[in-house]
């Protein structure tokens, strides 16, 4: 049985492993992604409509250029049959090409079809995208490696962080959007 939670965490393990096929557990077929990007450091499609461009935008083409990517929901999984779930997020992970270490946040904002409990729709606010020198990806990887993985509470994120100048935004944001 497919349930909002096990949707979520497909889509995660799809684009931290750069394994589309696990979409299909994780959007509808007609499923629209909608991505508000408030930072000029990534770029990314505003509107993709269909699972396998989906696929396109956020597994295939992302994993061309990223590696070792740790994607964390930062609330509690959402009761089984949800139509609905927002929560805010952090990613971390490094260029593939530069070796930089990139940690970003934002929120994400589930539609999830009440049959199936696939999602429908996807909107991604992406609120800051760090870029960090690659002598400080062994940091970033030690940090996020130990975290509870993909559901980790906002506080074990916070109270772990390196304490690096180019990331006090990201906590910032996270500090203050703690449920």
């Amino acid at each position: 049985m497919n349930t909002a939670q096990r949707s979520i965490q497909q889509y995660i393990h799809a684009k931290d492993g750069n394994r589309p096929h696990l979409l299909a557990q994780a959007f509808t077929p007609a499923a629209i992604l909608d991505m508000v990007v408030r930072t000029g450091s990534i770029a990314f499609p505003a509107h993709v409509e269909g699972r396998t461009a989906i696929g396109d935008v956020l597994v295939s083409r992302f994993g061309q250029t990223f590696e070792n990517v740790y994607t964390f929901c930062l609330a509690a999984p959402p009761p089984a049959n949800t139509e609905a779930f927002e929560c805010k997020w952090l990613v971390a992970m490094s260029d593939k090409s530069s070796g930089e270490a990139r940690v970003g946040c934002g929120l994400y904002d589930w539609q999830f079809d009440p049959a199936s409990r696939l999602a429908e729709q996807l909107t991604i606010t992406i609120e800051h995208m760090k870029t960090l020198p690659a002598t400080d990806l062994p940091m970033i990887m030690a940090w996020v490696s130990k975290l509870d993985y993909p559901w980790c509470r906002p506080e074990a994120i916070i109270d772990n962080a390196p304490d690096l100048g180019e990331m006090k935004e990201v906590v910032r944001y996270l500090a203050n959007t703690q449920q």
